[in-house]
């Protein structure tokens, strides 16, 4: 039986800490975060990527708001629909560029993906999704005039957006299909475009983001993977982190995982939906999860470095 997971890439897989963005900068960082990607695939794993979207859709947001005078304004989830097209494209080209050079045969697409979310989930009339920049409280007070949801974090203020809870991936059929045709796919990029279904319409986008690693595990369950790897910019899950006693998780059962979930270890806007994504990928039946650092994401599912997440 051949070897399938899902890799979920972090903000920093595209974006590192004090960069601007510039595409130059996220080009150069896609490029060295596929490097890990590659020597997944010649150790034998087919591979579906996601990847998170934070910034660019905020940019994307912020552009609109700045020309809406000269051009209409497009809703958030035509942005999230670009930010997945433009992201899509850069890990598209680079890790087709990278598969060359080790001389890979595989034909790697981005697919834009639609997820199904429950028309009734309580995140949509209670924003709380950081997006975008950090702003000034005078900037946040002028946009929370334009009608924006705003909220006030350590670094600055940052806009805030509903965040359902991913049930299904709509191409999720698809998807397998071209990885059993052995083809790389890239998918539900920045969680995947919110969708609701609508008796006598069909599907409908809504004015939302979903989390990323929550719908990389409704990814993994659709192409039935054995592993999940959630790479991100710490080498492995903490208890207590940030703190004097501050303790690394090196290997932990779905179980005692569980415990420290509901203890409260893992905060909602940083960790927690990992570890969340996490138990719900080996509560389907998943083999293992891997959470680490983009810089060593093959040595992370070879068991060597990170945390390793397993049943029993």
């Amino acid at each position: 039986m051949k070897k399938r997971a899902v890799i979920a890439l972090g903000g920093n897989a595209l974006i590192k800490k004090e960069q601007k963005g510039t595409i130059y900068e996220q080009f150069a960082n896609t490029r060295e975060s596929c490097r890990s990607i590659v020597q997944m695939v010649k150790d034998g794993w087919d591979v579906v990527i996601t990847h998170g979207n934070g910034p660019q859709v905020g940019a994307l947001v912020l552009q609109n708001q700045a020309a809406k005078d000269v051009t209409p304004e497009m809703p958030l989830g035509i942005c999230v629909a670009e930010s997945e097209g433009l992201i899509g494209y850069m890990v598209q080209q680079c890790l087709s560029n990278a598969l060359k050079r080790e001389h890979i045969d595989k034909s790697v697409i981005a697919l834009i993906t639609q997820v199904i979310v429950d028309p009734n989930d309580p995140s949509l009339s209670n924003p709380t999704k950081p997006i975008g920049p950090y702003y000034t409280e005078d900037e946040a007070f002028k946009m929370l005039k334009d009608g924006y949801h705003m909220t006030r974090l350590p670094r600055g203020w940052r806009m805030v957006v509903p965040s359902p809870d991913p049930v299904r991936i709509v191409e999720g059929e698809i998807i397998r299909k071209m990885l059993d045709d052995g083809i790389i796919v890239i998918a539900s990029g920045g969680g995947g475009m919110p969708v609701i279904e609508k008796e006598g319409w069909g599907l409908d986008g809504l004015e939302a983001v979903v989390d990323k690693d929550l719908a990389a595990e409704r990814l993994a369950e659709a192409v039935g993977a054995q592993a999940l790897l959630i790479l991100t910019d710490v080498e492995k899950v903490y208890l207590h982190y940030n703190t004097p006693k501050q303790q690394p998780l090196d290997t932990v059962t779905y179980s005692e995982l569980k415990e420290h979930y509901l203890a409260g270890e893992f905060p909602p806007g940083n960790m927690g939906p990992k570890i969340l994504a996490a138990l719900r990928f080996l509560e389907f039946g998943g083999d293992r999860v891997v959470i680490s650092n983009i810089e060593q994401g093959l040595e992370a599912l070879q068991g060597k470095t990170g945390t390793l997440i397993v049943r029993k």
